[in-house]
């Protein structure tokens, strides 16, 4: 029996949470935007008014409003967000059990072994929880119906807004060939450039293709794109709570001015290694490696990691670490726009140790005070807010050179 996937995407999200709060709004090109004070000046998210007049996601506020000079700005408040999705995935659990996040705005739902309590008809069931969702939260859902996870999304994307769209065994072909390669899941702009020199602009010329042709291109992706144009997706939905390990964590900002000195970079640094370490510490995870990224004032990013000498998730070593790699990939007084940390090469609390250091028999005790100390932070923050106690180096060291 094939399966039954839905894939609910909430439309315009950050947007339609908004405008729960400004219905005034509602008919006018709305956009929620980052703080150009901060240098965040980009679009966030828009309505069906603002997608009309052209606005885009991700595009810079001035292109946005030489698009649409009547374009009304909203603030990002992402706590709230983060709620209506809560919201919205408590619903979709009272369906089935196999609800797997695509993002805090989509997640598919595999309901073919719950079909039959709610009348046996996906389509119905996909219109009356769009129904269910408008009526009880004010938001809208496109919904996607498939046999599989890729088809499934293609479907929610089709028709928006508050719209449900079948994709079956009997239509996907003449719905789903026709469409831009670049609909496709995972065919990002980069494929789809190297795709277009081949000659390959719809799905249907890539479920042509070759399935050698496109591994010897593009390697195990051009596998796995063959078989997502030809229908033979079969990745299983994953339950929330059955979700894959966390790979990675990491914590990037972009600085109101350009950092130029050390003492800058490194306050910069310390800030970001600080809310990595918390994280690290939450989930009883410990780091293997970092990797940092700078971006200079032109967009231009520069990446590069390495293992640590032992598992931590202590400030100190990620900052130590993180500003040695910095270092590698910058040159004073170069500015820097924007830097990212991040902690890789994860272990679980169990598996990290640290290997004694025979020419240094202090170096584990100076460790164990530095947890303590840490694990004391934790506890300060956790009582009385984030913004209690900050750890000594993301201070600035010098008045006259402050972080930004």
């Amino acid at each position: 029996m094939d399966r039954v996937i839905f894939h609910c995407d909430l439309n315009c999200f950050y947007a339609s949470v908004e405008l729960l709060s400004h219905p005034e709004l509602r008919e006018v090109p709305v956009a929620v935007a980052g703080d150009p004070a901060s240098r965040h000046g980009i679009i966030l998210a828009k309505n069906e008014p603002a997608k009309q007049c052209g606005v885009k996601t991700a595009e810079t506020i001035w292109q946005a409003k030489k698009k649409c000079p009547n374009l009304v700005l909203l603030p990002a408040h992402h706590r709230l967000y983060r709620e209506y999705s809560n919201k919205v995935n408590a619903i979709y659990d009272e369906y089935t059990d196999l609800a797997e996040s695509f993002g805090i705005d989509e997640s598919w739902l595999d309901v073919t072994n719950t079909l039959h309590l709610f009348g046996g008809d996906a389509k119905a069931l996909a219109n009356a929880i769009r129904q269910r969702v408008k009526r009880e939260l004010g938001l809208t859902l496109s919904v996607g119906v498939s046999f599989n996870k890729v088809f499934a999304k293609l479907g929610s994307d089709y028709k928006k807004p508050d719209a449900t769209t079948v994709i079956s065994r009997e239509n996907w072909r003449s719905i789903v060939w026709p469409l831009p390669v670049g609909d496709l899941l995972y065919v990002g702009g980069a494929a789809q450039k190297l795709l277009g020199q081949y000659g390959v602009k719809t799905i249907g010329q890539l479920a042509a293709c070759k399935k050698e042709t496109l591994e010897t291109l593009m390697g195990k992706m051009g596998t796995q794109l063959y078989e997502y144009a030809n229908g033979l997706d079969s990745a299983p939905v994953r339950a929330r709570l059955d979700a894959e390990p966390v790979k990675s964590v990491g914590n990037g900002t972009t600085f109101p001015q350009n950092l130029t000195t050390c003492i800058q970079v490194r306050s910069g640094i310390a800030v970001l290694a600080d809310s990595v370490a918390t994280r690290l510490r939450r989930e009883g995870l410990y780091a293997g490696g970092i990797q940092v990224t700078v971006r200079d004032p032109a967009f231009h990013d520069r990446s590069r990691q390495k293992q640590l000498p032992a598992p931590t998730h202590l400030i100190r070593d990620l900052t130590n670490a993180a500003m040695a790699l910095t270092e590698e990939l910058w040159t004073p007084p170069a500015p820097i726009r924007a830097l990212t940390v991040t902690a890789i090469h994860l272990s679980s609390d169990g598996e990290a140790y640290e290997q004694a250091d025979l020419f240094d028999p202090t170096a584990g005790q100076r460790n164990a005070r530095q947890e303590k100390l840490e694990s004391a932070m934790d506890a300060i923050r956790k009582k009385y807010g984030g913004g209690a106690i900050v750890y000594g180096a993301a201070r600035p060291e010098k008045e006259e050179d402050p972080l930004p």
